[in-house]
């Protein structure tokens, strides 16, 4: 660049800093919209099938009532504690023609916006000519929330109830710690509501199992290790205490995960072994005298290989049959089994009633006579089935409305009234009420930014995600109000096309900062925002390390990035800040050996940035759900002098690309008009490989591209 252009730039540059620097009153209220891989195609419902008859459609019971996803269920034994809950005392009656026993379930649910533990009490031994395979036709129904906001909002996750006490994950408590997982084991009193953390502090755990008589509670978790950044099948170890206070907590497994008790000596789980690579269910025997150690414990395997065998579920005494989720290398599918324990052999329950589709984490009723389970619910008669646009999730933070949107790369237009997003391939522009929804752009594209001076200019990645820095990826810009109905009539703004991605425009609208790979390191560049880099381009960062995914503060003042410059290609991103002109780099957000902080994006008045992280650690297992590949992704804000962090977002799913609005939108979900429910989603992709002969082969491959908060 000649020096006068480059006198002109910085010219521009103080011009919009000085008309941007305007004191102006914080806005009354801001929403905040990000994605989720997968999540909102869901639409889970609890089912059940009995585990004396034959399996059969007819025989396949649904159990929750189609609101919102419904999972990670359990068959209590109903304690007085329990049913003392229930407002409709006749179901606690003793049992006759007219009032049979009731069905009761605990289970996960997100409805509200926020994660729950319910309890349902249903009827579902009707003669079988009444029967129906629709929960919402169930005779009668209570339904009690156990926790009802007790602990806040947090992530809960594999709720049992033992006699008076209800115990369960939590993710409330912050370590303090970045990178520090958040998930706890809590036990909740339930008719008083008094909760004891059961988990010691600075640990964590995950997938709690209460056995049979309520003493012991085993465990999934790294003790004091920690997590290390693991996302597959997990090498956590096994540990149980006192379900009563926790003490007395000793590891009898070393790798383990998903533990299940059948009596006071006797637990299952699951791990990948280390001849074959099958992930496989293996028994754990504890002595009946003496001290308990890994050394003292009997591990032996139970399922064999040729198939992955998990999330084994087993019921108090039963020695003949556990459940399973097991994954064959002639399905595309996961599913539920028994393996009878006396032939050591499978016995087929799901696939013989819904082949083409996924079932997950089966559970046992307590007299062995059902097993549960979790699956896409499917099409119902019973109730208006919909597809949310955007779905409100719960915020901590009262002025703020917080929604995850079908789509990714979401931002708002400088109104608030419209929403860029992609879909992997192809740019979409839809009224935040779900109206208007066009496709703008086929191609695949990644990241959107609206020019916030010319109304309906929209910029985007046109090219392949997760690409090397020579990979043809150009910035475009579309103007979405100009010639409606035509789809990709767009303007090329970057000429050499290698790799210029994440672009963000400043405050006046006139330049455009991205990231691009030309120099053979993906750094910072600036070019003007309508004619692109013929009408000026100024390098912003410089060196052998990867700057990406940037975004302009509202006045002006500062650019927000990520990068690996403190360990280049070691993928541990942070936040970075800088001025325009190349002054002023200082580092916003840490993120903990080896973590990373990705996509920052600037609140409207500029005081604030909200983000992507790992910085809560994992909350699940990632077996225990469909595929994502960075189940560790939260949505956090941080004030720019990097105090006040907090969390927003807590689940064991992959949430990313966050963007905030300038305007306050209900705390109500969004539907799309005239979009049916489409309950898919991909397995996870570490399951699809199977050993073979001690090699890995991956039979088939996604078809899918990548998406996820790291950067691509």
């Amino acid at each position: 660049m000649k020096p006068i252009q480059f006198l002109s730039l910085l010219l521009h540059f103080s011009l919009a800093l000085f008309h941007a620097t305007v004191a102006h009153e914080p806005p009354s209220g801001t929403s905040i919209i990000f994605a989720t891989l997968g999540r909102l195609d869901y639409d889970f419902d609890i089912f059940t099938l009995p585990t004396g008859d034959p399996p059969a459609k007819t025989n396949e019971l649904r159990i929750t009532d189609g609101e919102s996803v419904n999972f990670n269920g359990h068959f209590p034994s109903p304690s007085p504690s329990l049913l003392s809950l229930l407002t409709n005392k006749t179901l606690i009656n003793p049992p006759s023609q007219q009032n049979p026993s009731p069905l009761n379930l605990i289970y996960i649910t997100e409805r509200g916006g926020s994660s729950n533990i319910f309890y349902d009490a249903v009827y579902v031994d009707t003669p079988r000519s009444a029967r129906s395979r629709s929960a919402l036709e169930i005779p009668k129904r209570v339904q009690v929330p156990l926790l009802d906001g007790k602990g806040g909002i947090s992530m809960k996750d594999k709720p049992t109830v033992s006699g008076d006490y209800l115990v369960y994950v939590s993710t409330h408590e912050n370590p303090g710690e970045p990178r520090t997982s958040w998930a706890a084991v809590y036990a909740t009193e339930l008719t008083t509501g008094v909760t004891r953390r059961l988990t010691p502090h600075g640990i964590a755990d995950l997938s709690p199992a209460v056995s049979p008589s309520g003493v012991y509670t085993a465990v999934a978790s790294y003790g004091e290790r920690g997590w290390s950044g693991e996302v597959e099948e997990l090498s956590t170890d096994i540990y149980i205490f006192l379900t009563r206070d926790g003490t007395n907590r000793v590891k009898v497994v070393e790798h383990g995960g998903w533990p299940s008790w059948v009596d006071e000596s006797t637990l299952y789980f699951h791990r990948r072994s280390v001849e074959d690579n099958w992930i496989s269910v293996y028994k754990a025997t504890l002595p009946n005298q003496g001290p308990i150690s890994i050394e003292s414990v009997i591990v032996e395997r139970v399922t064999p290989p040729g198939l992955h065998a998990f999330t084994p579920a087993t019921s108090p005494g039963n020695k003949k049959f556990i459940a399973v989720a097991t994954r064959r290398p002639n399905s595309d599918y996961r599913h539920v089994e028994l393996f009878d324990l006396v032939k050591n052999e499978f016995i087929q329950l799901t696939r013989l009633v819904s082949p083409q589709t996924h079932h997950l984490n089966p559970f046992i009723s307590p007299d062995s006579a059902r097993v549960g389970y979790h699956r896409c619910r499917g099409a119902t008669s019973d109730k208006k089935s919909t597809h949310l646009l955007l779905e409100n999730v719960r915020s901590p933070v009262p002025d703020i409305s917080l929604f995850r949107i079908d789509g990714s790369f979401p931002s708002f237009s400088p109104a608030g009234d419209r929403i860029a997003y992609v879909d992997f391939p192809g740019l979409y522009v839809v009224d935040r009420d779900g109206s208007n929804r066009r496709q703008v752009f086929t191609g695949m594209a990644f990241s959107t930014a609206w020019n916030p001076a010319r109304k309906g200019v929209v910029y985007t990645s046109a090219g392949p995600t997760f690409a090397s820095e020579s990979t043809e990826v150009d910035i475009i810009s579309i103007n979405v109000d100009d010639d409606l109905g035509q789809i990709n009539s767009f303007k090329k703004l970057t000429s050499n096309g290698e790799n210029n991605a994440f672009p963000a425009v400043s405050p006046d609208g006139k330049w455009v900062v991205f990231r691009s790979g030309r120099s053979g390191h993906k750094n910072l560049y600036i070019m003007d925002a309508s004619e692109g880099e013929n009408g000026g381009l100024y390098r912003l960062t410089e060196g052998p390390w990867s700057d990406t995914m940037c975004n302009w503060s509202p006045d002006g003042e500062w650019i927000a990035f990520a990068s690996d410059r403190e360990n280049p290609g070691s993928g541990s991103f942070e936040l970075f800040l800088i001025h325009p002109n190349g002054t002023g780099l200082r580092k916003l957000v840490q993120s903990g050996s080896a973590g990373r902080a990705n996509h920052p994006y600037f609140s409207p008045d500029g005081n604030s940035i909200v983000f992507t992280s790992d910085y809560g650690g994992i909350s699940a297992e990632p077996i225990s759900n469909p595929h994502h590949y960075q189940p560790y992704g939260e949505i956090f804000t941080v004030k720019l002098d990097g105090s006040d962090l907090k969390r927003l977002t807590h689940n064991s799913y992959e949430d990313g690309t966050p963007a905030w609005g300038p305007t306050y939108i209900k705390p109500e979900d969004v539907e799309w008009p005239g979009h049916g429910p489409e309950c898919s989603f991909e397995e996870c992709h570490w399951l699809n490989k199977m050993p073979i002969l001690g090699d890995w082969a991956a039979p088939w491959d996604s078809t899918k591209p990548q998406c996820s908060s790291a950067s691509p």
